[in-house]
């Protein structure tokens, strides 16, 4: 895993600024703490920080091909490389290292723009070819690794991170009100849009080809897609007549997976919840590798949130080492939020990332570089609670519409704001049909009504988030209404939440990898073709297949546990006494000078959800909406203006002005 950064003279007329690609390589060097590496051509400089797991000799970064006409850097792991370099190597090309970076400016030769869709793993890779003076930054299928990149005049930069860009000294640090839009609409933030503007998030499955202005012709970026979920038309999803059959298969490619992230030249350890995803993982790779593997869970102070009993019960049943602990208290969600956004570098809504970030510290402190984990399980079968309140709402439209006043009428009861009867059918025409992410989105999408400033009502009225995911229209039509949320959830939850403020972004500020099995293509293709109702959501049970299989390999009271939804206290900002910079983040002047609240929505509403029954809809809506205040104005003071506070806590406080590299 790496951390890879560069910039392109689109002009193709003047030289690379050397010292600004080691500024910005040099901002992501927790990245890669072991090594950097350079390559500096006419018009072109790139840059890396290495952390080394594959090759650890003779890994070193950019790699070239024979003739050094193409050269390439490479954040990631290509799980197949072996593979390729056996292919590679029978076609005559001669590869000297042993790292799966060395197989990339080969693939080029070959293949090209076609490289892309060969490629399996997760990746960000930037390659250069000098005969052609072409550079091509790509993206892996789901979006694990990050890539960033802007346009600045002539110039194009990119980086794996965006202080990396900021560090170049030709990137200005100006706030995006689309991007706090889509914090806003989602709790998270999926691209292309960014917090700041100019720079985009290369969206996953996608590559940027890009050609400087040359022989009388203009400069060109291109963006295009190589890959896309995609899901069979509706009734055409596979059945499956043999259940012990279709589990048999399902397992063959999980252990697969599995098997395939445990290959490195350095230990590798899990992380393990107790919860029925996590522990899979854990089972599979203990199998395959040997129970000596290190796991690590988190301890939480609130009894409902505890998970070490089950994280336990699992380790002694796998037969591995009890799980190494990381506690997490309320208190450590505060202290610890200015260090998450630093790292996430966006506002962050789920208070529960500090959480992570603080686990991959301790993974870090017991001297691991890498670390398989669970996410993408309750994407791809369904596992969020709210699939099973919009399949009893559903049920009620045998009266046409019945649905509806339902939800509106509960939101009338309960005095909370609610949008147009039109909007949900905006919503609905824009994606092609029905979606339970739509009422999930629609607990933090209230906010805007509560806490907007006129400026930023103003950007309301005219974004539609929903249309910026860009989802294949026609084809959505055509999928079964739970496919259509996974796609949803793939794009949006996990890409623009879990594996920015849960998985890379955090992992990495502590020189940690995270590694995903359920985010395999062949595990993907194989859950995407089978019908959603009969082996995801069978009536109240969600991720059917994979409980079917966890029976195999977990207690019971793991594999028929239902979803528990890990989060901090939403209301950690607003505890007794104040955090004194959080006073600071949403006093009237720091709201002022941002200018995206309402101040004095924010001030009663801080006082007002105290009011509200806990746990209920209403008061989770304000309490999301609150943090997300609070986050935006800390993403604003860390980021743009520094003189919001001057009380961030730790160590965070002699760094508290705006962020800034050059």
């Amino acid at each position: 895993m790496c951390g890879i950064a560069g910039i392109f003279d689109l002009s193709d007329q003047r030289p690379v600024p050397e010292e600004v690609v080691r500024r910005m390589t040099r901002a992501i060097l927790h990245r890669g703490p072991d090594e950097e590496g350079y390559y500096f051509g006419a018009g072109v400089g790139l840059g890396m920080r290495r952390l080394s797991i594959v090759g650890l000799a003779d890994g070193q970064q950019p790699v070239v091909n024979e003739d050094r006409s193409v050269t390439a850097i490479f954040n990631g792991e290509l799980f197949d490389h072996l593979a390729k370099r056996a292919e590679l190597e029978a076609r005559g090309h001669r590869l000297i290292k042993h790292c799966d970076t060395e197989v990339i400016p080969h693939l080029w030769e070959e293949n090209q723009a076609g490289m892309w869709e060969r490629l399996r793993g997760q990746f960000a890779i930037a390659v250069w070819d000098e005969k052609e003076r072409r550079l091509q930054l790509g993206r892996d299928r789901f979006g694990i690794c990050p890539l960033y990149w802007t346009r600045q005049g002539d110039w194009l930069l990119f980086a794996s991170e965006i202080k990396a860009l900021l560090a170049s000294g030709m990137v200005p640090a100006r706030p995006d009100r689309r991007g706090i839009d889509h914090i806003f609409s989602f709790a998270a933030l999926p691209g292309p849009i960014t917090c700041f503007e100019g720079v985009q998030l290369l969206r996953a499955g996608h590559f940027l080809d890009i050609t400087g202005a040359r022989n009388g012709h203009t400069a060109e970026i291109n963006e295009r897609a190589y890959w896309a979920m995609d899901f069979p038309d509706m009734g055409d999803e596979e059945r499956g007549q043999d259940p012990k059959k279709l589990v048999d298969a399902f397992e063959e490619v999980m252990l697969r997976s599995v098997d395939m992230r445990l290959k490195a030249d350095v230990p590798v350890g899990s992380y393990l919840s107790g919860g029925v995803d996590s522990s899979m993982i854990a089972a599979l790779a203990c199998h395959l590798k040997g129970s000596s593997i290190n796991t690590y869970t988190i301890r939480v102070d609130a009894p409902e949130m505890d998970e070490l009993d089950a994280a336990n019960l699992v380790a002694r049943h796998i037969k591995t080492k009890p799980p190494i602990v990381q506690e997490f208290r309320a208190q450590d969600a505060i202290d610890t939020y200015p260090e998450l956004l630093r790292a996430a570098e966006a506002p962050v809504v789920d208070t529960s990332c500090a959480a992570l970030l603080m686990l991959a510290r301790r993974v870090h402190q017991n001297d691991q570089k890498v670390v398989l984990t669970g996410e993408g399980a309750d994407e791809w079968m369904i596992g969020y609670p709210w699939y099973k309140v919009a399949k009893i709402l559903d049920s009620l439209n045998v009266i046409p519409g019945l649905s509806d006043i339902v939800r509106r009428g509960y939101l009338r009861l309960n005095n909370v704001p609610q949008y147009e009867r039109e909007f949900r059918h905006r919503v609905e025409a824009t994606i092609g049909g029905p979606s339970a992410w739509i009422d999930a989105y629609g607990i933090i999408t209230l906010s805007k009504l509560r806490f907007y400033s006129e400026s930023m009502h103003a950007v309301r009225e005219q974004a539609n988030p929903w249309a910026d995911l860009q989802i294949p229209l026609e084809r959505s039509k055509r999928w079964h209404p739970l496919n259509r949320g996974i796609w949803i959830a793939g794009r949006v939850t996990l890409a623009g939440h879990l594996l920015q403020a849960k998985g890379d972004r955090v992992a990495m500020h502590s020189s940690v990898e995270v590694r995903y099995p359920f985010l395999d293509e062949e595990v993907f293709n194989f859950l995407a073709k089978l019908d959603p109702v009969q082996w995801k959501l069978r009536g109240f049970r969600d991720k059917h297949i994979l409980r079917l299989l966890a029976e195999r390999w977990v207690p019971p009271s793991v594999y028929r546990r239902g979803k528990v939804i890990f989060q901090a206290p939403l209301d950690s900002f607003h505890m007794d006494p104040e955090p004194p910079y959080i006073a600071d983040l949403v006093s009237e002047e720091s709201l002022r000078k941002t200018g995206y609240f309402d101040a004095a929505s924010v001030r009663h509403w801080r006082q007002a959800y105290r009011q509200l029954r806990p746990r209920s809809l209403p008061r989770l809506s304000v309490e999301g909406g609150l943090a997300a205040v609070v986050a935006t104005q800390l993403w604003h003071h860390l980021y743009i203006d520094g003189s919001l506070t001057d009380k961030l806590p730790g160590a965070s406080a002699a760094n508290s002005s705006t962020f800034n590299l050059v």
